[in-house]
C-alpha cells in the first residue's frame, strides 16, 4: 500500500460536477493498493497518515502531524498510483490490485482514518472518474508506503 500525501489548504473531490468531499487545512491522501495488502498495511498506514509529522511547530519546523493539528483528510483512492512505470511509455497496471480486492481494502482504510481521527475524514467514489481540486501548502508532498 501507498500513498501520496499532500499537505493543503484546502482540497475537494468531485464526480460528474458534484462535490462529494471538501476539506479545509489538512492532508489529501492518494492511496494505491497493491496485491498482498492487507489489515496490517491498513493499520500501519492509518497511522501514518494521522502521525505523520508534516505541519509546522512554533518554530516553524515539521513537527506536528495531523492528529495533532485536528485538520482535515481527503482520502481518494488511485489505482494509477500502484502502476507499474519502471519501462516502456506505458504503464502496467500488475501491480495495483484488482478492484474486487482494493475496493474493502480501501474501505477499511478509510473506517480506520474515521475512528482514529477527531477531524474531517472526506472521500471521493471508489472506480469513479473524479476531479480533485487542491491547494498544495509549501509544496509539501510524501510518498508514503505500509
Amino acid at each position: 500500500m501507498l500513498c501520496l500525501i499532500q499537505r493543503v489548504t484546502e482540497a475537494s473531490v468531485s464526480v460528474d460536477g458534484e462535490t462529494i468531499g471538501r476539506i479545509g487545512p489538512g492532508l489529501l491522501a492518494l492511496a494505491g493498493i497493491e496485491p498482498g495488502d492487507g489489515h496490517e498495511q491498513i493499520a500501519r498506514m492509518a497511522g501514518r497518515l494521522l502521525g505523520y509529522r508534516v505541519f509546522a511547530d512554533d518554530e516553524g519546523r515539521m513537527n506536528r502531524s495531523l492528529a495533532d493539528t485536528g485538520g482535515g483528510l481527503l482520502l481518494v483512492s488511485q489505482f494509477t498510483l500502484a502502476a507499474d512505470t519502471r519501462s516502456g511509455m506505458r504503464p502496467g497496471f500488475s501491480t495495483a490490485a484488482a478492484p474486487g480486492q482494493a475496493q474493502p481494502l480501501f474501505d477499511r482504510l478509510l473506517a480506520e482514518c474515521r475512528s482514529r481521527h477527531a477531524g474531517p475524514v472526506e472521500t471521493g467514489r471508489f472506480g469513479a472518474h473524479m476531479a480533485v481540486q487542491l491547494v498544495n501548502d509549501g509544496p509539501v508532498t510524501f510518498l508514503l508506503r505500509a
